[in-house]
C-alpha cells in the first residue's frame, strides 16, 4: 500500500512538470521553481510584469537583466510561455 501511494505521489509531480506556465499568471513561487531563475530575477521579472504585460520573449529578454536566448530556451524547455508561446528556437514539449 505504501508503494502505490509513493508511485502515485510521484506521477502527480512528473505530471505537474510536464505543466506549462505563462509569464502573465505566473507567481513567484511558479517562477522560483524554475531552473535558472534565483529570486533576484524572478523579483525582477515580476516588477516589470507589473509595469506593462510582456508582448512575447524579445521583449522578456530586453525587460530582464539575465535572460537571454540560452536562458530563454531552457526556461521554454521547462514550460515557461510568453503570450502562450514557447521560445522560438526552443524545442516543443
Amino acid at each position: 500500500m505504501k508503494h502505490r501511494f509513493a508511485l502515485g505521489l510521484l506521477l502527480a509531480v512528473r505530471l505537474a512538470s510536464a505543466q506549462t506556465l505563462d509569464i502573465a499568471q505566473a507567481r513567484e513561487i511558479d517562477l522560483d521553481g524554475l531552473r535558472g531563475l534565483g529570486p533576484a530575477t524572478t523579483r525582477q521579472i515580476l516588477q516589470e510584469r507589473d509595469r506593462m504585460p510582456f508582448r512575447d520573449w524579445q521583449d522578456l529578454m530586453q525587460r530582464s537583466p539575465g535572460i537571454g536566448p540560452k536562458k530563454a530556451a531552457q526556461l521554454s524547455a521547462q514550460g515557461l510561455r510568453v503570450q502562450g508561446r514557447p521560445y522560438p528556437d526552443s524545442p516543443q514539449r
